[in-house]
């Protein structure tokens, strides 16, 4: 008798342990998900208006310059633009790199579980 229920409760506490995790997995791909639908969309009404300032800003610079210098205000545009759109891909490069790897926070408490069941200590104690 006294086996069996000590199987049951290890059982009952193995399916706990696996609900929780499973609740934070959960819980994190909601969070990495709207993270990711709110970066989308606000990346997309930005580039909406700001091409549509270049647009604008093209329009008026060419506007004006038309007689004088249409050459040279367009390759120093070109330029501008270039330089601009190497920049941003570098940043976007470097933010896709440094976000949290997706589930990182369970993985890491799955192998504290793993440790605690084999016995050794997560953590060391504190005396």
């Amino acid at each position: 008798m006294a086996l069996t229920d000590s199987l049951r409760q290890f059982a009952a506490t193995l399916i706990n342990i696996s609900h929780t995790r499973l609740e934070l997995a959960s819980v994190e791909l909601e969070e990495e998900i709207a993270r990711f639908s709110s970066m989308l969309l606000w990346s997309l009404t930005a580039l909406f208006f700001a091409g549509l300032a270049v647009l604008l800003a093209i329009a008026l610079l060419v506007a004006l310059f038309w007689d004088t210098h249409k050459i040279a205000l367009l390759c120093a545009l070109l330029t501008v633009f270039s330089g601009t759109a190497i920049v941003i891909a570098m940043r976007m490069r470097k933010l896709w790199q440094e976000k949290p790897r997706l589930l990182s926070f369970t993985l890491t408490e799955l192998k504290k579980d793993s440790a605690a069941l084999q016995g050794e200590s997560a953590t060391p104690p504190s005396e």
